[in-house]
């Protein structure tokens, strides 16, 4: 908890605990990612400062700022919520990565992806229902500019790995271990990153 606290402090922002609002069936409540567990991410050489990156369900934009800080990516937060994106609008105006990250209030859905778009992360935002239609979305926009595309998938759950393990059009290319951050030995804990491989079909 205090390694929340003092990252939340050095970039200037506010964004530990859950939030419910809003959530149902299909769409999850709010839940930081672990400092810890971006720390690792940050470390692993995927992202960089050329990168563009979406972050679907945003909530109050820990994982934008801590990415666009530590890697000088580009960061795009998606999110919903009106009043959880209100908090995000507040933390903007005084994070010290606030400069490389953009926020949209938006329903993933039906959310335009930027061409330049080339790295998504997800935290469960929301059910693979919504998952499969964001990814379409995603795909539009890799048929308008052709390139790599990295998936970030953390703690990822059972409905999602099934889709994914099952698609010709994405390849599991790594698994970052985040088990010995927490008690306990939990199979989920770490960041599944998938590659696009055929967006295009044959």
């Amino acid at each position: 908890m205090d390694n929340e606290l003092e990252w939340d402090k050095m970039l200037k922002i506010r964004t530990s605990g859950r939030d419910d609002t809003d959530a149902d069936q299909f769409r999850f409540p709010y839940e930081p990612t672990p400092y810890s567990v971006l720390e690792r991410l940050a470390n692993s050489g995927y992202i960089r400062k050329n990168n563009t990156l979406i972050d679907y369900g945003a909530g109050k934009g820990r994982v934008d700022f801590f990415l666009s800080y530590q890697t000088r990516c580009h960061s795009i937060g998606v999110e919903y919520n009106e009043r959880i994106f209100n908090a995000l609008e507040e933390n903007k105006s005084t994070s010290a990565a606030g400069r490389r990250t953009d926020f949209v209030l938006a329903d993933a859905v039906k959310y335009d992806v930027p061409a330049e778009a080339d790295r998504f992360y997800f935290f469960n935002p929301f059910s693979i229902e919504i998952l499969l239609s964001v990814i379409k979305k995603i795909k539009e926009s890799y048929y308008i500019n052709q390139r790599e595309m990295l998936f970030f998938f953390y703690y990822p759950n059972k409905e999602y790995l099934a889709y994914l393990n099952s698609s010709d059009e994405m390849e599991l290319i790594d698994e970052i271990s985040t088990i010995d951050l927490f008690e306990g030995n939990d199979e989920r804990e770490k960041i599944a990153v998938y590659r696009v491989t055929n967006f295009l079909g044959n």
